[in-house]
């Protein structure tokens, strides 16, 4: 598999959580490791050969494998391709071309979905994956159908300044214990599936990986996007504002609809209480 030739002390334990998070996947899915410049893509691939295909693209650290609660849903109707954000944590390999920047991403994108033969695509990604989807619609909007934005960050508004100040921990010295942490403090109480959470701390140490710092798309881009899009906030997040969330994204792109996910917090919305999550989206994409 692509990132499991990565040599560094917690290897064996990151993989093991992988997979411990992977298994709660409820349908069979096809792991595709793509080659390219950037270096190799891991994509787990589910769903009927002939459905619309959708892209997924996770939040920082999380993995692909963070979908588990709405791949069933999702790959009844679509052909379903959840990515490994190259230079992120999991089984992709960026060692390659580094990705970079923003224009860094977008080629890589452009390559991968060459590669897997991916036009008129959904596209929906959470969090930086957000931030991710919505820069490539904006940079090839031919090549996507709908667009389903869940909680982004750094798209509409800003970070809050109590987010920022509980992440600072994280980019001075990273640690499974700092990261679970933040999700902790940012879930306020609320339950966080414990396999993803272990993953996802247990990321912090991942060689190699490096955040691209997000800066939000000029307005004018936004104004001239077309791109049907669906825009899901979290009732409890504290991240941003959800409000001033939608109040930008609505007045930006006046073409946007929306729906606020009661009961969860940022972290919390691709793996808790995924029954309003599926209906959302699934009416969406339909």
């Amino acid at each position: 598999m692509a990132g499991e030739g990565t040599s560094w002390r917690g290897r064996a334990e990151y993989f093991a959580a992988y997979d411990a998070v992977l298994a709660q996947w409820p349908v069979t899915s096809e792991p595709v490791d793509v080659p390219g410049r950037f270096g190799t893509t891991h994509v787990r691939v589910c769903g009927p050969r002939d459905g619309r295909p959708l892209v997924l693209l996770h939040g920082g650290g999380a993995t692909s494998s963070v979908w588990f609660a709405s791949v069933g849903e999702l790959s009844r109707t679509h052909r379903v391709y959840a990515v490994d954000t190259i230079g992120d944590a999991g089984r992709s390999v960026n060692d390659g071309r580094p990705v970079g920047n923003l224009a860094g991403f977008m080629d890589w994108l452009d390559e991968l979905f060459d590669a897997l033969d991916l036009d008129g695509v959904s596209l929906c990604g959470h969090s930086y994956g957000g931030w991710l989807a919505l820069n490539y619609a904006l940079h090839a909007p031919r090549r996507v159908r709908r667009l389903a934005l869940l909680e982004p960050t750094n798209c509409f508004a800003g970070l809050t300044m109590s987010y920022r100040l509980h992440a600072v921990p994280i980019f001075v010295r990273p640690s499974p214990e700092r990261v679970r942490a933040l999700i902790t403090w940012e879930t306020a109480g609320m339950r966080v599936d414990p396999a993803w959470l272990r993953l996802t701390s247990l990321g912090s140490g991942f060689p190699g990986a490096k955040i691209v710092m997000p800066r939000r798309p000029a307005p004018d881009r936004l104004r001239a996007s077309t791109v049907p899009t669906l825009l899901l906030l979290a009732e409890k997040s504290r991240t941003h504002d959800v409000h001033k969330v939608s109040a930008n994204a609505r007045e930006l792109m006046p073409h946007v609809v929306g729906a606020v996910l009661s009961g969860v917090s940022h972290h919390s919305t691709p793996t808790e209480r995924p029954e309003q999550l599926n209906r959302e989206l699934g009416a969406f994409l339909r």
